[in-house]
């Protein structure tokens, strides 16, 4: 497949976080390969592989199931979904149970490569040429050494990429231009100039839902602006040496606690789970949402044209990103068949179904947004991140347990029971305990 620079230039990030990253080299942590021999050949038997996700890629995933049976007559797909929070803290018990599925979504390796839990991808990568069809930084973050943590080239491969996410700014045109902002801001200077603005005129300045921790996503995105993606990317993928408290961080997390204190987000956010956050903000609720591209179809259906997105203001243009990703299942009786469909991943029709979700498509070409929309808003924004090389992984997934960290020492910081300097030492202190590093 012929790959466009855009593309790749956008995976430069990965790159560099990729290379400080990867420490160990060569063997995988599972000694579990194939159960089967690597073969592209399905035969005719009928196969039935179960899929689990999360709904924020259901639709893809349902049409992309849809086009590979039709291509693949002899093999059903049967998909579950659960939402995010509930998945990610069921995922691993899912996949070491008698009844493990076959194909699982992979947030992040956190203990699942340790536990021998999915499958050695290296194999089906040479068998389909993966090396040739992605960029190797799309594939490097999914590249595991041999402790089981420490991420990059060198590693075994242990999931399949299959469009990518970008979280950032969406806003809400009609409130704004009744504010008198027409464009959104550049600066942290003027975003709060903008949330103040709103405050006044009596308009919910940002929407948050913070039940599951998505106040982490702005602390991630106001410090990484700060601070550059590089310095972000190190945290996240465990270089040596690195601490969260550097002073983009520290910054993002006193804002934070100061918005909360003066009333800029919801005063119920900690009891407001991310899709609650969307439903508010689609029914006008304020002017300002941090969030992800999986909720942009849901967004643009409901504010239509007055739906807006760019990249968190800030010195350095930076989004937060990753590739969605499938893995196998160590205990698939058919893990050929499910690579078939981890290859199909990057097919037109997978593509196709990946933008329409609001998710950058392995295939570029697919990214084919209509003019006005909140799809062309986003491509526009992914550009400007590609261009800045700015895209860095998601500070949730910097460890096995950092999700639960941020999301406990976040509802503390905005319910003002931890200072944000307290806040930072929390979140250091996992990182430290997973990597070995006082």
């Amino acid at each position: 497949m012929q790959r466009s620079k855009f593309v790749l230039s956008a995976l430069g990030a990965f790159a560099v976080a990729g290379l400080l990253a990867g420490c160990a080299p060569g063997a995988s942590s599972s000694s579990s390969g194939p159960r089967e021999e690597a073969s592209k050949d399905l035969g005719a038997e009928e196969i039935t592989l179960s899929l689990v996700s999360t709904p924020e890629s259901g639709e893809s995933t349902k049409a992309t199931i849809a086009a590979f049976e039709e291509q693949f007559p002899n093999v059903t797909v049967d998909y579950t979904q659960t939402n995010y929070e509930d998945y990610n803290k069921s995922v691993n018990l899912a996949l070491s149970s008698d009844e493990s599925p076959d194909i699982v979504l992979l947030n992040s390796v956190a203990n699942t490569v340790k536990n021998d839990l999915v499958l050695d991808l290296d194999p089906y990568a040479e068998l389909y040429d993966w090396a040739d069809v992605y960029p190797s930084n799309q594939l490097d973050q999914w590249r595991v050494a041999e402790d089981g943590t420490t991420l990059g080239p060198g590693g075994s491969l242990y999931a399949a990429p299959a469009g990518f996410s970008i979280v950032g700014l969406y806003y809400n045109k009609a409130i704004a231009a009744k504010l008198g902002i027409t464009e959104a801001p550049t600066s942290l200077d003027a975003f709060e100039a903008d949330l103040a603005k709103a405050q006044a005129a009596g308009v919910l300045p940002l929407q948050l839902g913070n039940s599951q921790g998505h106040s982490s996503f702005v602390v991630q995105l106001m410090g990484q602006a700060a601070d550059g993606a590089a310095e972000a990317a190190k945290w996240v993928f465990g270089a040596a040496g690195s601490d969260f408290a550097t002073d983009g961080n520290t910054v993002a997390a006193t804002k934070l606690a100061d918005w909360a204190a003066k009333g800029y987000i919801p005063a119920d956010a900690n009891g407001v789970d991310l899709q609650g956050a969307v439903d508010n903000f689609v029914q006008g609720e304020g002017l300002f949402f941090v969030d992800g591209n999986w909720d942009a179809s849901k967004i643009g259906d409901g504010l239509g044209a007055d739906a807006g997105f760019a990249p968190f203001p800030g010195e350095n243009v930076t989004a937060i990103g990753t590739s969605v990703a499938y893995a196998i299942s160590s205990k698939s009786e058919h893990p050929n068949a499910a690579a078939a469909f981890l290859d199909f991943l990057n097919s037109p029709e997978a593509s196709e179904q990946q933008f329409a979700q609001g998710f950058m498509p392995v295939d570029p070409s697919a990214a084919t947004p209509e003019p006005g929309t909140v799809k062309e808003a986003i491509v526009n924004a992914w550009s400007q991140v590609v261009e800045s090389n700015g895209l860095v992984g998601f500070n949730n997934n910097a460890t096995a347990t950092m999700n639960d960290t941020l999301t406990a020492a976040s509802q503390e910081l905005l319910a003002a029971k931890i200072s944000p300097e307290d806040f930072i030492s929390q979140v250091q202190a996992d990182w430290a305990q997973t990597h070995g590093q006082g």
